[in-house]
């Protein structure tokens, strides 16, 4: 125990220092050092990570404390770390899938210039200490300040590209709408604070009877806001697809390994309030379904490469919340982590696509590329094939593992929830097919230019895609292989389990078998249709989820110019035909006032003479009344 306290600070301090470094060093420092700083940092983070990782495996749970982050009367916030199950789990994700993000980038952004080059990589470092800073704290508050951290490098590195006006209006929404969720998570922790008198989780949750029913339903309620803004869930989710803006590893790292899971970690990590509160957790799974079946049908007509993508994660983030909101708190987790290996291996694939295409993202004028830039091929069909939860690839076990706990909870909600799988399959196809088959569909130009990505970056693809076939083996259903869910069992000190099956391993084997009937369905089906496609536009029904529902149209009518009508009332109304006047106002009575008391100053002395007797005679009368 003592050698982990020791040394657990390096976790987040190590990638800390890569940002200072090449932040302060961008101009100074050639790329092969920068790319040394950035990655070797984010390695060794891991490497430590792993070490810890080891530690806790037997159920133990470190608490390092450091000083007194906040000491004011009996508020007292330390500044604190906490390893256990959860929090480590989490380490190797973000340092593990951040190493490989990083080395990716080292080619796919080799053509920036040095000193924007170091800028890259020094708000890539500084967005894993934010997130390392947010899993590892012991409180709600440090959680807090890595939240934040990972929103304000969501902004730097999604207008990273700052001369582009989109890029910047990207960015700053993506800070907006996290901005309104981050409200609800601060009302929750001072709600804590108020009634148990402390944000430290070990505390609060052995403390959890000082809160009565409505207490524990507010704070997870308010919690969950803060969730829905950073895990992009309704309404707070419009944010997400505009993310895009940002370099394809930036996408990669924000979709699989950082900020987007805070909210699901949250809530996990939260797991004694929301189980305490039906209500919250029918909230969650009912939100998180309408996100993922909503997002999922957007992504039907969606033609950007990456868009595709972002409308994906989207609805595999609703997965995790249903998996949440039903009591599977560990196959939430479990989807977190076999999703960051497949995901990350979309979007870099859909980077090495791009990077062959000479920056094009249409799909619409791609086709063709197969037998061109096969390891990307075969990497990103892998990645489709985990997603769509075909056995025995990753997504399989976490997502059956969800649907199980779904049917369990209601056979309503399973269909929905398997509904929302089948459009996963198909969607992912779809852009699979139009891709890489057919005829191409590009220019000349860019059909001499199609060549496979540099080493760098197809040996990650590899490397998760190698992640994303044998990654969930550690959550095998114990139909399968007695004692195979090792990723309950080692959750399970820390977060609540769902409980007993109530359904048999015969229901159980009809659902694997259903699920996977139905998407190999789905597979084939988009194979028909999207095998040898010719670019058409969208008609009818097809148009509106293309326009995305027009959900971000209804914003800007109903939330966007009332807000900037009143603003515009308040400062050409309220400011200046009424504070303007009552400001101006003030000033025209002094100046006029000093005008007519300046007369007095005649420098005539029987003038001076006259005003000294009135006042004497004035005085006098006032003393004779006051006497009566």
């Amino acid at each position: 125990m003592k050698n982990v306290l020791q040394i657990v600070y390096l976790i987040p301090l190590l990638p800390l220092i890569g940002f200072l470094i090449n932040g302060l060093g961008r101009k100074r420092l050639s790329k092969s050092i920068i790319s040394i700083v950035g990655c070797g940092t984010i390695l060794a983070s891991f490497i430590l990570s792993i070490w810890v990782f080891l530690q806790v495996k037997n159920g133990n749970t470190h608490v390092a404390s450091y000083f007194d982050f906040i000491s004011v009367g009996s508020l007292k916030i330390p500044f604190a770390f906490q390893i256990d199950q959860l929090s480590s789990l989490f380490l190797l994700i973000i340092t593990g899938v951040g190493f490989l993000i990083h080395v990716y980038s080292t080619s796919y952004m080799h053509e920036e210039k040095t000193e924007h080059f170091g800028r890259y990589f020094s708000f890539l470092n500084l967005f894993v200490f934010s997130m390392l800073l947010l899993v590892m704290g012991a409180n709600y508050v440090i959680m807090f300040i890595g939240w934040e951290g990972v929103g304000l490098c969501s902004y730097l590195l999604i207008g990273y590209w700052f001369k582009n006006t989109e890029y910047n209006k990207a960015a700053n929404k993506a800070f907006i709408m996290n901005r309104i969720g981050d409200l609800g998570f601060l009302i929750a922790i001072f709600w804590l604070f108020a009634k148990t008198g402390t944000v430290t989780y070990g505390e609060v949750f052995t403390g959890v009877g000082k809160l009565n029913g409505s207490d524990i339903t507010i704070i997870t309620l308010l919690l969950f806001v803060g969730a829905a803004g950073k895990s992009a869930q309704i309404p707070l989710y419009t944010w997400l697809p505009d993310a895009m803006a940002g370099p394809t590893p930036v996408s990669a790292l924000i979709h699989a390994a950082t900020m987007v899971t805070a909210g699901i970690y949250m809530v996990a990590r939260s797991n004694v309030l929301y189980s305490l509160s039906e209500l919250s957790m029918n909230v969650v799974a009912v939100v998180g379904l309408a996100t993922a079946i909503l997002a999922a049908t957007i992504a039907l007509k969606q033609n950007d490469i990456k868009k595709v993508l972002a409308y994906s994660t989207v609805s595999q983030l609703g997965y995790m919340f249903l998996a949440l909101g039903v009591g599977a708190y560990s196959a939430g987790v479990f989807h977190v982590m076999t999703h960051a290996f497949f995901k990350a291996l979309l979007f870099l694939a859909a980077g090495s696509v791009i990077h062959a295409m000479s920056g094009e993202q249409d799909i619409r004028n791609m086709g063709g590329l197969s037998k061109k830039i096969r390891i990307t091929y075969i990497t990103f069909l892998i990645g489709c094939i985990a997603i769509a939860g075909i056995p025995p690839f990753s997504g399989f076990f976490s997502k059956d593992a969800i649907l199980l706990a779904t049917y369990e909870k209601s056979p309503v909600l399973y269909g929905i929830a398997l509904f929302g799988a089948l459009l996963t399959a198909f969607y992912m196809f779809r852009l699979l097919f139009i891709t890489f088959s057919g005829g191409f569909r590009g220019t000349e130009e860019q059909k001499h230019h199609v060549h496979e990505s540099p080493k760098p970056m197809t040996i990650v693809l590899i490397v998760l895609a190698g992640l994303s076939i044998i990654g969930g083996l550690v959550g095998i259903p114990e139909i399968f292989l007695k004692g195979g869910d090792k990723i309950s069992e080692f959750l399970s000190p820390v977060i609540a389990q769902h409980g007993e099956h109530t359904v048999s391993h015969s229901t159980e084997y009809m659902l694997m078998a259903l699920s996977t009937g139905l998407v190999v369905a789905a597979i084939i089906f988009a194979w028909i249709k999207f095998r040898n496609y010719q670019r058409s536009e969208a008609m009818s029904f097809g148009k509106v989820l293309e326009n995305k529902w027009y959900v971000d149209e209804l914003y800007e009518k109903i939330i966007v110019k009332p807000i900037n009508w009143l603003g515009s009332f308040l400062n050409k109304t309220f400011e200046r035909d009424i504070i303007d006047w009552l400001v101006n106002g003030v000033g025209r009575v002094v100046n006029y006032g000093s005008r007519q008391l300046r007369l007095l100053q005649s420098g005539q002395v029987g003038s001076y003479v006259l005003l000294m007797v009135l006042s004497m005679v004035i005085i006098f009368v006032i003393q004779f009344f006051l006497r009566k």
